[in-house]
């Protein structure tokens, strides 16, 4: 870590030392933990689980997608250098789309990636870091009740075991989509809460990598299969393997329910994803080895109790992984909630008011987006009209790059509130339907005919 960096970051906050505790340990409670630390207070972090540097990974993550939001938030606390030496660069989709070529397709601008990053090895680094600036872990320590307006946790073995009782000054709540932390909260008048489960599920795959240790796939791109109603996706790690997703209905005609013999897996990865046959052992092995997860959209509000107890990351806004934001989304509350520590020093009440004014309609937007971006990725992919939408958008762009960012670059590749990404990407889905209208348009799409209705046409709606 640049010693640079810490020491102009702890010297910009005017604030009193405070207790303070994070409940979970993972991504973002990692982060959370280390800015609060090098902000000058004491922190502790409370996890249920084992030490995870301890421990085999679980076989139920999907690769994290680290974009311009994630590396903004490492880039402050001055660790981005450090993270990117686990992460692999993506500069484009690989389109592996049933009895046609691949087909690659760009992300953003030349020099623009998200870069692919394991979930387990990401968050060892995160506590290693953590824990070298002085935060203490508290593994297999579960929290079972909070008092909210004191800022007191309470732990043990179990629910009816004896309690330890433990006071802050602060809490944060970093514990997950099922956090214990919002729980306690949601007890309290006019809490708002709601969760949904998507009917899709998933389960983490492996393409091994070749017996020279190179990756079998092209490790510049995030892979997709998109086959309408599933859809495969791997991305590749630095040992040359790819972590793989299979993405299938809980029920159906094909699903995880239908699926329950190794022969019925032979046939469905046959089937359905042939180009790659010859890691059907292992994709088979995993599946009948991994567990099938599920995904959910948690909204709730208020982030915040008085100037004692905040969530943060999926406590507050679990979201379904299709943007590859959730981390992200996680990282940037972070930032987010440190600009309001410099701007308001020891006054919490205000720091934890502006800090869920800002995130809570964010957060709603990227989960309206990553909800969206399923459709897309499972069969917009694939639709010979939506890559000719992409590739005119793509030449206006360029072109005209004051009228025109495509809506995954403004999500991806700027920091730019999700809110506004949300509202142009609708706006320019209504102009690029007209733009489709225009007799023609697969012959001469990338022609100055086009170019010109283009214009008007953004003339009429009007511009961004």
């Amino acid at each position: 870590m640049n010693p640079v960096i810490l020491n102009r970051f702890s010297s910009i906050f005017m604030q009193s030392s405070k207790n303070i505790a994070v409940v979970g340990s993972g991504l973002v409670g990692s982060l959370l933990a280390l800015y609060l630390q090098k902000a000058g207070h004491k922190v502790v972090v409370f996890d249920r689980r084992p030490d995870i540097r301890k421990v085999e990974f679980s076989g139920r993550s999907i690769n994290l997608a680290m974009s311009n939001r994630g590396w903004k938030a490492l880039r402050e606390i001055g660790i981005e250098i450090e993270i990117k030496k686990i992460a692999l660069p993506l500069d484009k989709r690989a389109l592996h789309v049933s009895s046609q070529p691949l087909y690659f397709q760009p992300y953003g601008k030349k020099g623009e990636a998200i870069y692919s990053i394991s979930r387990g090895v990401l968050n060892r680094k995160m506590i290693d870091l953590a824990e070298a600036e002085g935060v203490k872990f508290r593994f297999e320590e579960k929290v079972w009740d909070i008092d909210l307006a004191n800022a007191r946790l309470y732990t043990g073995e179990s629910e009816k075991s004896e309690w330890k009782e433990y006071q802050y000054d602060l809490i944060f709540g970093a514990d997950g989509a099922f956090s214990r932390v919002r729980h306690k909260m949601q007890r309290n008048s006019r809490f708002n809460y709601s969760q949904h489960f998507v009917d899709v599920g998933y389960k983490e795959l492996t393409i091994d990598a070749n017996p020279d240790g190179s990756h079998k796939l092209d490790n510049a791109s995030f892979h997709i299969w998109p086959r309408g109603e599933f859809m495969l996706i791997a991305m590749p790690n630095l040992d040359g393997s790819f972590t793989c997703t299979l993405f299938l209905p809980f029920e159906g005609e094909v699903s995880f329910e239908s699926l329950t013999t190794e022969a019925q897996a032979d046939a469905f990865f046959e089937t359905h994803f042939p180009d790659i046959k010859e890691e059907i052992s292992n994709l088979k092995r995993d599946f009948f080895k991994n567990p099938t997860s599920s995904m959910v959209t948690i909204k709730c509000f208020p982030w915040t109790y008085w100037d004692k107890v905040a969530l943060v990351g999926d406590s507050a806004h679990a979201i379904v992984p299709f943007y590859g934001q959730g981390m992200n989304a996680g990282f940037e509350d972070i930032s987010v909630l440190f600009e309001k520590m410099k701007q308001h020093g020891d006054n919490w009440e205000q720091i934890f008011l502006e800090y869920q004014q800002e995130r809570k309609p964010n957060a709603d937007a990227i989960a309206e987006l990553s909800c969206r971006n399923f459709l897309e990725m499972s069969s917009k992919t694939a639709d010979p009209e939506f890559i000719l939408r992409k590739k005119i958008e793509k030449r206006f762009g360029e072109k005209y790059p004051e009228l025109w960012l495509p809506m995954y670059s403004r999500v991806t590749f700027s920091d730019k509130p999700y809110t506004e990404a949300l509202a142009i990407g609708d706006w320019q889905r209504a102009v690029m339907d007209e733009v489709m209208e225009i007799p023609g348009i697969e012959e001469k799409w990338n022609s100055q005919k086009v170019e010109d209705k283009m214009l008007e046409i953004i003339k009429n709606n009007g511009s961004t």
